[in-house]
């Protein structure tokens, strides 16, 4: 098998339009048409390289209810050209290190043990969002 790419990344949300705001307004995606599937949900384009997030509005789904931030757990990761230019993001967007409020909440890893820059933060269902960088800039 000759596997080129992750395509996308499928996502299961409770509150579509919360989830649209967090992934156009925070992370910066662009909404990308979808299929008139006979469910409700988005897609968003990630990078130039085709990949793709779908949020799902699935009534079975699997969230992590409860959990607070943990880099462990189930995630994704997203690659950026500038890990200091990302911190700075989230950081206007009001995320913080040392936030009581885990949906604030950011771990911040500079000098992460993988070898490179990561941070990590929540959406609004508890799903674990890794965004890394291949150096420190």
């Amino acid at each position: 098998m000759d596997y080129q790419v992750i395509h996308h990344v499928a996502v299961p949300v409770t509150d579509l339009a919360r989830s649209r705001r967090f992934y156009r307004e925070v992370l910066g995606l662009e909404e990308i048409p979808r299929p008139p599937f006979d469910f409700p949900g988005a897609w968003y384009a990630l990078g130039p390289g085709g990949q793709q997030v779908h949020l799902l509005v699935f009534p079975g789904h699997t969230l992590r209810t409860g959990k607070k931030l943990a880099t462990r757990d189930v995630h994704f990761a997203v690659r950026v050209p500038s890990f200091r230019e990302a911190v700075a993001h989230f950081f206007d967007k009001g995320y913080r290190e040392d936030s009581a409020d885990d949906f604030s909440k950011m771990i911040v890893s500079p000098h992460a043990t993988a070898g490179f820059p990561q941070l990590y933060i929540l959406d609004p269902d508890r799903h674990v969002i890794e965004v890394n960088a291949a150096v420190l800039d």
